[in-house]
């Protein structure tokens, strides 16, 4: 199935919570969605015979200044397609669904956003940081973060 007939059909059975679709000249085409709407996308992803997105390849998050974005690439052994799906999220209180119920990968992608770009993955099984120091201040790949100067005796000059 190509990405303008999974497009088609996320629409058809989710309605205006499916947004734009986008194919870009390089990458994986994706898909816009509410936030609210992204576990039950993906439930449907994951066990539609049509579509068994039966891999979950990359969650990220990007810092659009004004929002932050989770990014989703998908990937179908059984059907070789692909997919990306995009959320955007309030910048001042980031927070979407987990997905590692669906995907169980997404528990170590979903850990590493929240800890370097502060998303908050509601119903993670184990949400707490995981390259950084628990005390560590702040989220480092935001674009407004500022380094400490100072970490346990440690300079930053």
């Amino acid at each position: 199935m190509n990405p303008r007939e999974i497009h088609t059909l996320l629409k058809e059975r989710f309605g205006e919570a499916v947004r734009d679709w986008t194919e870009p000249e390089v990458g994986d085409s994706s898909l816009d969605l509410d936030s609210g709407s992204l576990h039950d996308v993906c439930v449907l992803l994951r066990d539609d015979s049509a579509l068994r997105f039966d891999f979950l390849r990359l969650v990220s998050a990007v810092d659009r200044t004004d929002r932050i974005e989770c990014v989703y690439h998908l990937w179908s052994y059984e059907l070789a397609h692909s997919a990306a799906l995009r959320v955007e999220l309030d910048r001042s209180d980031p927070r979407v669904a987990s997905l590692s119920d669906v995907w169980p990968t997404a528990e170590w992608h979903e850990r590493e956003a929240y800890d370097m770009m502060g998303v908050v993955f509601e119903n993670h099984p184990h949400l707490h940081r995981i390259l950084l120091p628990e005390d560590w201040e702040g989220y480092p790949l935001r674009k407004d973060y500022v380094a400490p100067r100072e970490y346990n005796g440690l300079t930053n000059e």
